[in-house]
């Protein structure tokens, strides 16, 4: 008898040999062996008080009284196995998934022997956790037990090592299982489906049918159509949907519910709106799920005006957002929509019910504020946030470089990475905008090093982002490396290398690319045009951009919009072809709006035609202009022709209409400092320095035959205070401090926040002369390089 009871704890403590899984050392693992071989069995006072604990704790355990069914547990001296089973299971969601583990392991330690209920238990806290390390000791302790094989246990692995993405394991679990019911084919399918695999998840709904002869439920094509939306397979979701018609799947409360939702959301991701509502209209219940995957499938199409409607009318129909993803549907309506009011109030509305402090309806709130131009707002809800991930960071980063603020941007990104949070693709492309921005060609390498660290540089977004950043910051040949080591090309790739070599002013170059972008049959869309067509305009090519013009609809069947006549308005009329430029604006087909005219009267003061610049301001004047640029074109005209009576009253009026001039500021970058001045600055710790070297170019160039251009002073002025007004403009001040900051081998970059006036071009030629520096400078419009008295531009900006 002794030898019995010795040999039952023996197979008892093969479980307990097997806890070196979770323990992970061999000598816990022997003594809990020992320790299993000498228990024996507490005595407890009644079999029938033992069945009355159990009865109790399972009405507990169905009332969700969780705290009081382990209260009660804890009270049973020998808690059988059925009861380990029933705490488990109550514990087996991811709240309380550790408890379940340990409920597991004390089960184990206490010779219960696992069966072939307390395995799946177990096994999905694995899955909920994918928690692999523990769901491999699970898999062994089953294996040990002899209930590998269980139709319930084996089907649970199945799922876990899904769940754990370890399809391969799953795969092989599935294949060996001696047999198969529909959960099992149903967690295989989820698995393909997880992973993207669209071809094989096919396959296996096939063999499912043929091979099997099972019929797919609902659970089946809940797994199976977010995968047809993922890959836009609008064909097959409608064969799934004449399915679920046919076997009435659509009818039953519980089922159509899960299936109208996936069935609507797969319409809606591929852009089939008219469907996704029919089948949402058609439902005989909908849940705040289904309410959401509408909603998000209007904001998908662009349809923010209706998303907004549709969540009012979920409010309205007494639903409450519990989950944040209505929630954040109707915040990405509201940003786009620049509904800040309505934002505010979702803000106040969330604020009352909790769930802003949910992280993804915070990040959403985040991101409205950021788009919708409020940052202020955004940086105080950021520190409000309790929980904050690389997204909460993106938002902000994305938020200051949109507003302007690229300095703070990278501030926010070196507090993120002190707070050990992994930049992921989204920040980074938020990012490298600042430096290009910034026009911070050191912090656009590093963060170029930081993506390649990262593993993120074969991304497409960050590679197009690059090819911006280093084009903006004066390293075309930089953005056509990225270019040509890219994987693969999207449409913005293309675009973005075309517009590079545009603003640099090489439109033969951006005219080749274009061709080669046809061959490998990339096709252009609209923004392809605007950038090629305003690469011929900044390279004085007016016959090429007539002919890609004109190519754009009778070719590629684009109709032109505002933006592409803008530009053609611009080439002709850079070219000096004023009156063909506005006898084109005359017959363009739609009407032309200010930035049309604008771009006519920026080449009036160029071309100092002082008529048709008055003809042009009348036109800009019944329109209203619509910011600051065209008062100062037209004060610049009156201001040439020595009319200063007519530009005090033009800037009279600006300021009346609220419109203030932005003051004209260079920077230029020093061993990864930002150094920037405006106009006659003097705050510089070596504005001293500066100006004596300003004094001494002066001197040395006038020498040379340069006389100041003072028609660029829009003041009333006696010739010397023009002189010196022209000789402190902001980018002159910052190339003669770079001059003396850099060696004689660096190129001296200078970024300019308003174009480049007619006298500055022509000292920095003279400047890159006398003292042979290859100078670059980005202003408004394009790039400029100079070098030996020369810049790329021909005088032609």
């Amino acid at each position: 008898m002794l030898a019995a009871a010795r040999l039952d704890a023996t197979k008892n403590g093969a479980f307990l040999l097997l806890l070196f899984h979770f323990h992970r050392r061999h000598h816990d693992a022997r003594r809990l062996f020992s320790t299993a071989v000498c228990l024996r069995p507490p005595p407890f006072e009644s079999i029938k008080d033992q069945a009355l604990l159990l009865v109790q704790l399972q009405g507990h355990i169905a009332r969700g009284h969780l705290s009081r069914a382990r209260h009660l547990f804890d009270q049973i001296p020998t808690p059988d196995v059925r009861a380990y089973n029933d705490l488990i299971r109550a514990y087996s969601s991811p709240v309380a998934a550790a408890d379940a583990l340990h409920l597991y392991r004390r089960m184990l330690l206490q010779r219960v022997a696992p069966n072939n209920y307390t395995f799946p238990f177990a096994l999905k806290v694995c899955s909920a956790l994918a928690d692999l390390h523990c769901g491999r000791a699970i898999h062994c302790h089953a294996i040990h037990a002899g209930l590998h094989a269980d139709l319930f246990v084996s089907t649970a692995l199945l799922d876990m090592y899904v769940k754990c993405d370890f399809l391969h394991d799953a795969a092989h679990i599935f294949a060996t299982m001696p047999a198969r019911d529909l959960v099992a084919w149903n967690a295989m399918l989820a698995g393909y489906a997880h992973h993207a695999m669209y071809h094989h998840a096919l396959a296996h709904l096939l063999r499912m049918q043929a091979q099997a002869r099972l019929r797919p439920n609902a659970s089946t094509l809940v797994s199976l159509l977010p995968l047809l939306a993922q890959q836009g397979a609008l064909d097959q979701g409608t064969c799934v949907h004449a399915y679920c018609i046919r076997v009435c799947l659509d009818h039953k409360v519980t089922d159509g519910v899960l299936v109208g939702t996936a069935l609507l959301d797969m319409y809606a991701k591929c852009g089939s709106l008219v469907y996704a509502r029919r089948v949402f209209d058609d439902m005989p219940a909908r849940n705040e799920v289904t309410w959401s995957a509408l909603i998000s499938g209007f904001v998908l199409c662009g349809r923010m005006t209706q998303a907004f409607i549709l969540f009012k009318d979920m409010l309205a129909k007494g639903l409450r957002f519990h989950s944040p993803a209505s929630v954040a549907c109707a915040l990405r309506a509201c940003a786009n929509l620049d509904d800040v009011r309505m934002g505010e109030q979702l803000h106040a509305l969330l604020a009352k019910s909790g769930v802003h402090a949910d992280l993804t309806a915070g990040n959403s709130l985040l991101s409205m504020y950021a788009k919708a131009g409020l940052i202020d707002q955004a940086i105080a809800f950021f520190h409000e946030m309790a929980d904050k991930n690389n997204v909460s960071y993106s938002a902000l980063v994305s938020g200051y470089v949109q507003n302007g603020r690229a300095e703070e941007a990278f501030l926010v990104f070196k507090k993120m990475q002190a707070c050990n949070v992994d930049p992921d693709a989204a920040t980074m492309v938020s990012l490298i905008p600042a430096c290009s921005h910034l026009a911070a060609l050191q912090h656009g390498r590093c963060s170029h090093g930081s993506v390649i660290v990262r593993g993120l540089a074969s991304e497409t977004s960050i590679c197009n982002a690059l090819i911006d950043m280093y084009a903006k910051c004066g390293r075309i040949d930089l953005s056509r490396q990225v270019f040509d080591m890219m994987p693969s090309w999207d449409i913005v790739s293309w675009n973005t290398m075309i517009a590079g070599y545009g603003i640099h002013g090489l439109g033969k170059e951006a005219t080749t690319l274009f061709l080669d972008m046809n061959n490998r049959g990339f096709a252009p869309d609209g923004v392809t045009f605007i950038s090629i067509i305003s690469s011929c305009s900044h390279s004085g090519l007016v016959t090429e951009g007539k002919h890609w013009f004109h190519e754009m609809a009778s070719r590629y069947g684009i109709t032109p919009r505002m933006e592409h006549y803008n530009c053609m308005v611009d080439l002709l009329a850079r070219g000096g072809f004023l009156d063909e430029a506005y006898q084109f604006i005359q017959s363009m087909p739609l009407t032309a709006d200010v930035r049309v005219w604008g771009a006519l009267l920026a080449a009036c003061r160029v071309h100092k035609n002082i008529d048709l610049g008055k003809r042009v301001s009348r036109m800009i004047q019944e329109l209203g202009p619509e910011g600051t640029g065209n008062f100062v074109l037209l004060s610049n005209i009156y201001s040439a022709a020595g009319r200063f009576d007519e530009a005090a009253e033009v800037r009279i009026i600006q300021k009346v209409k609220g419109f203030k001039k932005s003051p004209g500021c260079s920077w230029i970058e020093i061993n990864g400092s930002l150094h920037a001045f405006v106009g006659g600055d003097q705050r510089h710790l070596q504005s001293s320095e500066i100006y004596r070297e300003l004094d001494n170019i002066l001197l040395g160039i006038k020498k040379l035959g340069y006389q100041p251009d003072t028609t660029f002073v829009l003041q009333d002025l006696e010739e010397e205070e023009k002189e010196k007004a022209l000789i402190y403009h902001s980018e002159k001040i910052a190339i003669a401090f770079g001059i003396l900051s850099l060696s004689e081998d660096k190129t001296i970059f200078v970024t300019k926040n308003l174009r480049v006036c007619g006298d500055c071009h022509t000292v920095i030629k003279y400047i890159s002369l006398v003292k042979r520096r290859a100078i670059i400078v980005r202003d408004a419009n394009r790039f400029h390089h100079f070098k030996n008295g020369q810049c790329s531009c021909r005088d032609f900006w």
